[in-house]
């Protein structure tokens, strides 16, 4: 539902996602193997400009940011000199590509520009605009499809790039949240499943996968909803060592609530709800809000007392002791600590990945010396030949809050 450039006769520019300039189907700028140069950055400069122009001072600062350069308006000029032989050596029209006036530079009128970026924002406005609610609909998910992801995002620590890349984002979350709510108010809950989805994979690790479980529960599809749901904290956990959101949260409360099934007798919910059918191995491995629910019944059942429960959290450490945080060894150093945790604790104990390099374990009806035995097996099963990394461990006992 993306919008297409076509006009053969223009430059045609993509800045959305990815970048690219091409003329008459042949990239000559950008594509996948492309890079950064002060042609690059004068191109993109001039033609998302359009009618608006750079100034001198601008194009400077674009060009050059804060080097010393003797003579910048001769440096600035040698640039532009050694560009138009490029894009002339690219196939374009013999034309001057670049004009002054008074001050301020621009891209010929001579050869027009279709960029992504304008076509995306001239739906966002249009569907703001519309009446009719069908139409506005149409503009918003026409604009959210447009969208293709952060403007020109490789160079984000440029100041004009960055200031144009969270306009353009605000955007898309306006759009997405505009359309959203207008498929929920028409029910249209296929619609908006995938919108969800295609916003999620976009803007990542925002929440839009939110849009989509609530979809699914419209489509009384409550069971995938919840196993999306648990993807979806499971991906934000191993990413960015995020908690999902209060939003996530509640929709999940709610999906509990919602959730119906079809009568059937004792026996056989009982085998839905059982994990017989699984192949025990080890402690049990839950989503965050499975564990979550598993620590809070555990506080409740603390009530009758009895029962010794200690809550222990495992960190992934370098060889001097500090908490591994990023690099690409942590994510297979995870995967190794989630077995060996799981093999060295009992099946009735459970486990979650809690962030990047670390997990939790709720010890059942265990001891402060047996988490010690449990920490001393998992070392073991873990740490293999001249190892530098490690593992951290701190234990807190869960104390019931309603004594």
């Amino acid at each position: 539902m993306s919008t297409e450039l076509v006009k053969e006769d223009a430059l045609q520019v993509r800045t959305l996602g990815r970048f690219s300039i091409s003329w008459k189907g042949n990239v000559i700028i950008g594509g996948a193997n492309y890079s950064e140069s002060q042609f690059v950055y004068l191109i993109q400069a001039l033609v998302h400009a359009g009618s608006k122009g750079v100034s001198r001072t601008d194009l400077e600062e674009i060009l050059f940011e804060s080097r010393e350069i003797t003579n910048l308006r001769h440096a600035t000029q040698s640039v532009i000199y050694n560009s138009k032989k490029k894009l002339k050596q690219a196939g374009l029209p013999d034309v001057n590509y670049i004009e002054q006036r008074n001050g301020i530079f621009y891209w010929t009128d001579k050869i027009p520009v279709i960029e992504d970026a304008v076509i995306f924002e001239e739906l966002f406005h249009k569907a703001k605009q519309a009446e009719v609610l069908e139409e506005q609909l149409k503009l918003y998910l026409e604009a959210c499809y447009a969208y293709t992801g952060e403007f020109l995002g490789s160079q984000a620590g440029v100041l004009w790039i960055a200031q144009e890349a969270r306009r353009y984002h605000a955007m898309f979350c306006t759009a997405a949240e505009e359309a959203a709510a207008l498929l929920r108010t028409l029910q249209d809950y296929t619609q908006m499943e995938t919108l969800g989805r295609y916003a999620a994979r976009i803007d990542p690790l925002a929440n839009w996968e939110a849009i989509s479980m609530e979809a699914l529960a419209g489509l009384g599809r409550y069971e995938d909803a919840i196993r999306y749901y648990d993807e979806t904290v499971r991906y934000y956990m191993q990413e960015q060592g995020l908690k999902p959101s209060r939003k996530m949260m509640d929709l999940l409360k709610e999906l509990g609530d919602r959730m119906q099934h079809t009568h059937e007798v004792l026996d056989e919910i009982q085998d839905h709800l059982s994990g017989r059918a699984e192949k025990l191995r080890g402690g049990y491995l839950c989503s965050y809000p499975i564990f979550q629910g598993i620590y809070r019944m555990v506080e409740r059942l603390l009530e009758r007392g009895g029962q010794s429960i200690y809550l222990m959290l495992c960190t992934i450490v370098d060889g001097k002791g500090n908490a591994m945080r990023e690099g690409p060894a942590l994510e297979e150093l995870s995967v190794r600590l989630e077995a060996s945790i799981q093999e060295s604790v009992r099946h009735s104990d459970a486990i979650t990945r809690y962030g990047k390099g670390q997990y939790l374990v709720l010890l059942i009806n265990t001891t402060l010396e047996n988490c010690a035995v449990v920490q001393k097996r998992i070392n073991h099963s873990f740490i293999v030949r001249r190892q530098r990394s490690g593992v951290e461990y701190y234990v807190n006992s869960v104390i019931s809050p309603y004594h």
